[in-house]
């Protein structure tokens, strides 16, 4: 078997078994992914380990539209003058909780910045923005060099340039 990240696909993937133990997050994979994909709101990637199809983690990408006001004074300065500038939103990322302690958040999160840092080359994006749930979910991503928001501390940026 071989772990595979793919695009979601509904009708192969396992999303009823997904269960990572947040009722948002669990919805959302097995009630709103697919549409929002067929819709162009959401693009969701999950984990596999191929040829099973269970799905054992997943993440979605969107575009965003930041506030620059709401950014660290450091980078808020360096961006043009504008009162809006474009980013990728990270909005979900789950593992399911028998996957847990694997590293696959690890593994998902670094797709999802390689994703977002080959789409910035065709369509601008000066940051990717990740909404964690809770704090636990907040310090995961600030282990990661992700930096708060002034006013919302629940999310949280990751400057395009910071990304190698």
């Amino acid at each position: 078997m071989v772990l595979k990240i793919e695009s979601l696909d509904s009708k192969k993937h396992d999303l009823l078994n997904f269960y990572c133990g947040k009722d948002s997050l669990d919805s959302y994979i097995r009630r709103q992914a697919s549409q929002d994909l067929k819709k162009k709101v959401a693009k969701t990637f999950v984990l596999v380990d191929a040829p099973a199809t269970k799905v054992l983690a997943y993440y979605t990408l969107s575009f965003y539209v930041v506030d620059t006001s709401v950014l660290e004074d450091a980078l808020a300065k360096s961006l043009p003058r504008y009162p809006r500038l474009p980013a990728t939103l990270l909005g979900r990322l789950a593992v399911d909780q028998q996957q847990k302690g694997k590293g696959l958040g690890e593994l998902m999160l670094f797709d999802a910045l390689k994703k977002s840092l080959i789409a910035s080359e065709y369509i601008a994006s000066l940051a990717v923005i990740a909404e964690a749930l809770d704090e636990e979910a907040a310090n995961f991503y600030l282990k990661y060099g992700f930096q708060r928001f002034k006013n919302q501390p629940q999310k949280l940026y990751l400057s395009m340039k910071s990304i190698v």
